[in-house]
């Protein structure tokens, strides 16, 4: 149960927010930490277990938001058809990507991730006939449950920590699991792991498949929740980088960390905005700043993440 505690601290409070809140902001904000530590903990599949570090996962949650909304508004199917729809089609994407990438390492790599996210946008922000490019597409709100049509916020908080339990106990699998050391291995040192005979590229390559495919589902549930998909924005470099900071300053490859990171992330950015997002036109970027070097100091102070900080905590006599 201590290996647990600080998870059934953050699910457990989740759980129970509903019974007690009902301001609709409150409840908007546990959904968004749900969301993004759930998509920190898929990035995390990847980046942090397997040393995999990519900054262009937009691409594989742009195809989820994507899957959703064109599926909902030209042949008006369910978002769990379109779900399962993304989940394939990023998994094909990311296969093709981890088999034509696998001997790179490092920036190239990540240069790699990078270069595929933005020809996904440019692609989607420029086919109008099927897109409907730059303008974005409004996602059809369609009460029920197989259409994901949920105006009330207590529902969208216990899927949401549905689907942030999964990939927990995903995480939680793959640190005491076979196939868990061997991606540690490959992480710590690859020519080490193959001369013991661990086959580093396919599980590279497995790696970057199961993470896309959970990041594609959880594209898909945003695409539902905020109902407007915008080219910009889902398959944006600075959502790549939310999903890999999140996990890196809550601990990566912890299965914990990412729903760390995500809570101070995200509780932080709004407070800033909200503070300082309207002072002058000059200083409108203030919170910005604020919010960077707060994320400096944290960085330099606990390296090993919130989750590392946290169990050496609860470790002390």
């Amino acid at each position: 149960m201590r290996r647990h505690g600080a998870a059934l601290v953050i699910f457990g409070a989740a759980a129970l927010a509903p019974l007690v809140v009902r301001n609709a902001f409150l409840l908007d904000s546990l959904i968004l930490i749900l969301l993004w530590g759930t998509l920190s903990a898929a990035w995390n599949v990847a980046g942090g277990y397997a040393g995999q570090v990519s900054l262009g996962h937009a691409a594989f949650f742009g195809i989820g938001a994507y899957s959703a909304a064109l599926l909902g508004t030209r042949w008006d199917l369910s978002p769990w058809i379109a779900l399962v729809v993304g989940a394939l089609l990023s998994t094909a994407a990311s296969l093709v990507i981890g088999y034509l990438s696998n001997r790179l390492r490092g920036p190239y790599f990540v240069l790699a991730t990078i270069a595929f996210s933005q020809v996904l946008l440019i692609v989607a922000s420029r086919w109008r006939g099927f897109t409907q490019g730059s303008e974005g597409i409004p996602v059809p709100f369609r009460p029920g449950f197989w259409t994901l049509g949920f105006a009330d916020k207590t529902t969208w908080v216990y899927l949401a920590l549905g689907v942030a339990l999964l990939l927990y106990l995903i995480q939680r699998y793959l640190e005491g699991s076979r196939i868990g050391y061997q991606l540690a291995a490959v992480r710590e040192d690859e020519d080490a792991a193959q001369a013991l005979g661990v086959a580093s590229r396919r599980l590279k390559v497995v790696a970057i498949a199961g993470s896309a495919a959970l990041t594609s589902v959880c594209g898909t549930f945003w695409a539902q929740y905020v109902g407007f998909v915008d080219p910009f924005y889902v398959f944006s470099l600075d959502l790549s980088v939310r999903f890999a900071l999140a996990a890196i300053i809550g601990g990566i490859g912890t299965a914990v960390g990412p729903f760390f990171g995500s809570v101070l992330i995200t509780t932080l950015e709004t407070y800033l905005r909200a503070t300082f997002g309207g002072i002058g036109a000059g200083l409108v970027g203030i919170y910005l700043i604020i919010y960077g070097c707060l994320l400096i100091i944290v960085v330099r102070v606990i390296p090993q993440g919130l989750a590392g900080f946290v169990g050496g905590l609860s470790r002390r006599p």
